[in-house]
């Protein structure tokens, strides 16, 4: 059976912010609430990056308590710290990734959809609805000069969607008054940072039209609600249980390629024909295997508490690691099956479930089971959620130069084959360092990060490639392979020095090890980041 993608989760703001309301929960987790408002501010910030001061300012949180739950966030491996910038970091993901595994949607669905986009050439994305709006789960989306800033996890209000009035056609009353509600707070939409301001509010009389219409019709159309110029049009997967809209399927253009009636009259039909296709998929899905039960998931953050003390936040580390016992052959757990999973005591489980419900991100079952909402991917996963390989291991590239004193880079192999091209570097300060800019293409079989790349037979077998003064006279450099969550060999990362510096024994006893680690790091992220969507290498 599908998870349940009901509308009954709280809308952003004040549930986002600090405890201290009066309707938070007694046995609500306070750090665990900063913990995610944080993760929501950065979420919200440019490059998912904030100052410590900046997160100070917008959370409210004092300086010491911002400092203690980044600290805390950065030993999760959610966040990177850089002096005084924190920055949401790939294995962040992995909270939406549970999310999107315990649906089954974007695995069952998003081939499909793959298919339209390139059949029609137009966009095309998958959207669940969060109450009173709509959030992506997928994105097929043409690269064009004029082309869709959406991300995966981003939230639209409803009424300025195509999607919106075919969730809106099965919502309660309670639904429709908090959608009034917040439309009389927030005008206009500064509360949903994924679209423009709207200028020119619709009344409300408007969406409730396009609601009935839609649910007569079963489809509905976006004609520049958004903002001008984009287009587009929805139908709904249904599930085979309930009937009720799994999700939604959309192909948006613009209005310099198709207008909106062009949408409904020569584009429709197929896209009616492909959510058939997908009716089909989800009707015939078997059931997810059962894999192991996890356990212990938690326990690290005991350690950790120990290493680090009271810069620890244990409670916030804990309750994060409750919502990644989720997945796909777990969508709902009990209580007990949440605190075997973590590994933590029933009641610090329950504490953090309370929590995590109050914020919106886990709802109970009519079984009185848990599941998590599509509010978990607010957690990060939208501006990660264009992460490239490059992005990816800058960091790492960084932390191995300054480990090994010496110059590093990324490389991937070019189309045809016989270059490589550099994607990411980092150099320490020398007088004499290897200086190649990203960007540069060297042949292939001349370097070590195309030996790597070409998998020739004395590389595969020793797992790296050392050049010695090949390329360039006193230019020596070890290269290891980078593989993707398929076991592919997609990129390579290598060390490269003076040859006085290091002897090519030296290389392979001092330097291959860090090499290799920081390989293994950058595969780490890559696994998390590529799990529903595909990375891009360049």
């Amino acid at each position: 059976m599908l998870a349940d993608t009901t509308n009954d989760i709280p809308q952003n703001g004040p549930a986002a912010a600090p405890s201290g309301r009066a309707d938070v929960p007694a046995e609500a987790v306070a750090p665990l609430l900063r913990g995610i408002a944080v993760l929501r501010h950065l979420t919200d910030a440019d490059d998912g990056t904030l100052s410590l001061s900046g997160l100070e300012k917008a959370t409210g949180l004092a300086r010491s308590t911002v400092d203690r739950v980044t600290a805390t966030l950065a030993r999760t491996g959610y966040v990177r710290l850089d002096g005084r910038d924190v920055t949401l970091a790939p294995r962040l993901m992995e909270l939406g990734n549970a999310y999107l595994a315990a649906l089954r949607l974007p695995a069952l669905l998003s081939a499909r959809a793959d298919a339209l986009a390139d059949e029609l050439d137009e966009s095309v994305s998958l959207a669940v609805g969060d109450r009173d709006g709509i959030r992506f789960i997928h994105q097929a989306t043409r690269r064009r000069a004029m082309s869709l800033s959406f991300r995966i996890g981003d939230l639209l209000p409803a009424e300025r969607t195509a999607p919106g009035p075919l969730f809106a056609a099965k919502w309660t009353q309670a639904d429709w008054q908090h959608w009034r509600a917040r439309r009389a707070a927030d005008p206009r939409d500064r509360g949903f940072p994924a679209v423009p301001p709207t200028e020119h509010p619709t009344p409300q009389e408007d969406f409730e039209h396009r609601t009935a219409k839609a649910a007569t019709d079963g489809w509905s159309l976006d004609d520049q609600l958004i903002e001008p110029g984009l287009v587009a049009v929805s139908v709904p997967v249904r599930d085979p249980l309930t009937g009720a809209p799994a999700c939604v399927v959309s192909v948006v253009s613009h209005t310099s390629r198709r207008t909106a009636d062009d949408l409904r009259t020569t584009l429709l039909p197929y896209l009616r024909e492909a959510v058939r296709s997908m009716e089909d998929d989800l009707r015939a899905a078997p059931p997810p295997r059962p894999g192991p039960p996890p356990a212990g998931l938690a326990a690290w953050t005991g350690a950790s508490k120990q290493e680090l003390g009271r810069d620890f936040v244990e409670s916030l580390a804990r309750g994060l690691t409750v919502l990644t016992a989720f997945g796909e052959d777990r969508p709902e757990l009990t209580l007990s099956e949440v605190a075997k999973a973590t590994g933590l005591a029933r009641a610090t489980a329950r504490r953090a479930l309370i929590t995590h419900e109050h914020a919106g991100l886990v709802r109970q079952t009519p079984d009185h089971a848990f599941a998590l909402t599509p509010r978990v991917l607010s957690l990060g996963f939208p501006p990660l959620s264009r992460t490239s390989l490059p992005q990816i291991a800058q960091p790492h590239l960084t932390a191995l130069a300054a480990r090994v004193h010496e110059s590093t880079a990324l490389a991937v192999l070019s189309d045809s084959g016989e270059e490589i091209q550099y994607t990411a570097r980092a150099s320490v300060s020398r007088v004499l360092s290897a200086r190649i800019a990203v960007g540069t293409r060297l042949p292939a079989r001349t370097t070590s990060l195309g030996r790597v790349l070409l998998s020739l037979p004395e590389t595969r077998s020793a797992g790296y490639a050392l050049i010695d003064e090949e390329l360039e006279a006193g230019l020596r450099s070890l290269a290891v392979p980078v593989h993707d969550r398929e076991g592919r060999v997609v990129a390579a990362v290598n060390v490269a020095m003076h040859a006085a510096r290091r002897t090519a024994a030296a290389c392979v006893t001092d330097v291959l090890p860090p090499l290799r680690e920081t390989a293994a790091h950058i595969e780490a992220d890559l696994r998390v980041a590529g799990r529903f969507r595909t990375v891009p290498l360049a």
